[in-house]
């Protein structure tokens, strides 16, 4: 007999005893779930209780099952655990011994602040570990492809590309103009003091094409097509599609993140040269009735203070910018938890995930093409 919840299968094996099969996860957050499974099955002496399908438990959901024995008129030493891991036997155990002896289940002392500061620095080393085995079976992901160019899936790289770049055009365009106003308005406030209003030029094109548009540009894209990747992803793990694919023979990365890193190193250029006109242009709308500063003076002194390699500067960071945004965004969704909850905090992580890692890279980048002199 299952459960509603599919959280526990009550089953008789060969010997005639009866066997409670644990499935999924039996943690705080799925109490009210547990409670009605733990309900649904009829308990009865002897039990045997099998954590093979168990993805994970704390004391919470060890003390729904120590309290379903109870009620059952099941004496906890007599059951029999099996098929558990080493970690998940222990909690049953402690829980059930403690259940067993009349004591209340110990109250979790809170952290303090040292404790607190270990456990994110050993989150944060987890969480770079598991980016890092994900960026190995990636790099190994485009091997494979280089061997093979016909595995490259044309049709799904054209839906990401349309997703990613076409559809993302008009935020990028609208924001990015909306930045040279400000920038060219921040700027010329100063530059009036001192009659320096034509140098306001300078300032908005290297800026905008060195710094400005790449950093704003990758922030929007994290914040859409990152956050879209792990939602996308994460969603079709909870359905199980992606066990699907690997059942199929496919490899999953070849289908779903190969295509998604592509599109988006291939998108995230053109963005920013489309942010760079537009920052470009939103400057040259402000400075006229600002600066009295004509479109074709601002035009003439703009081919003059704009050096070609400070457009190619900010161009050479969009891909890289791109492929960590997607490296985080896949990697978040394909090693999601299987529930509601777990990807959309999965979602949220790769937003900070993402924009931290663009900020770090453009300070990697400032030191580095400031020692080479570019």
């Amino acid at each position: 007999m299952a459960s509603d919840e599919r959280r526990c299968v009550l089953q008789t094996d060969a010997s005639g005893r009866t066997c409670l099969r644990l499935c999924g996860a039996w943690r705080l957050a799925d109490l009210p779930a547990l409670e009605r499974a733990v309900r649904a099955a009829p308990l009865a002496s002897p039990l045997a209780i099998d954590g093979s399908a168990l993805q994970g438990i704390d004391t919470a959901g060890a003390a729904v099952l120590a309290e379903a024995l109870a009620a059952a008129g099941i004496d906890a030493a007599t059951v029999e655990l099996r098929g558990f891991e080493p970690a998940h036997a222990r909690v049953i155990e402690r829980v059930l011994s403690l259940r067993c002896a009349g004591r209340p289940l110990p109250r979790r002392r809170p952290l303090g602040a040292l404790a607190h500061i270990g456990r994110a620095a050993l989150d944060l080393a987890r969480l770079l570990r598991g980016h890092l085995q994900f960026l190995g079976s990636l790099a190994a992901a485009f091997g494979t492809l280089a061997r093979h160019p016909q595995r490259l899936r044309l049709r799904e790289l054209a839906v990401q590309f349309e997703q990613v770049a076409l559809d993302a055009i008009p935020v990028v365009a609208l924001v990015a103009l909306l930045i040279g106003v400000v920038v060219a308005y921040l700027l010329g406030l100063q530059a009036e003091k001192y009659g320096a209003n034509i140098f306001v030029v300078d300032g908005v094109g290297i800026g905008a094409t060195r710094e400005f548009a790449p950093i704003i540009v990758a922030v929007i894209v994290a914040g859409r097509s990152g956050a879209a990747f792990t939602a996308q992803l994460g969603a079709m793990r909870l359905a199980e599609e992606i066990d699907a694919i690997r059942t199929l023979g496919l490899d999953a990365r070849q289908v779903l993140v190969v295509p998604r890193v592509l599109a988006l190193m291939i998108a995230l250029p053109l963005l920013v040269f489309v942010g760079d006109v537009m920052a470009i242009v939103g400057a040259m709308w402000i400075a006229e009735p600002m600066l009295d500063i004509t479109p074709a003076t601002f035009l003439a002194r703009l081919r003059e203070a704009l050096p070609l390699k400070h457009v190619l500067v900010g161009l050479a960071k969009a891909p890289v910018f791109a492929f960590f945004i997607a490296l985080i965004g896949t990697r978040m969704g394909m090693t999601v938890g299987r529930d509601t909850r777990a990807v959309g905090l999965a979602t949220t992580s790769t937003v900070v995930q993402s924009i931290v890692a663009v900020i770090l890279l453009d300070a990697a980048f400032a030191v580095l093409f400031q020692r080479l002199g570019i």
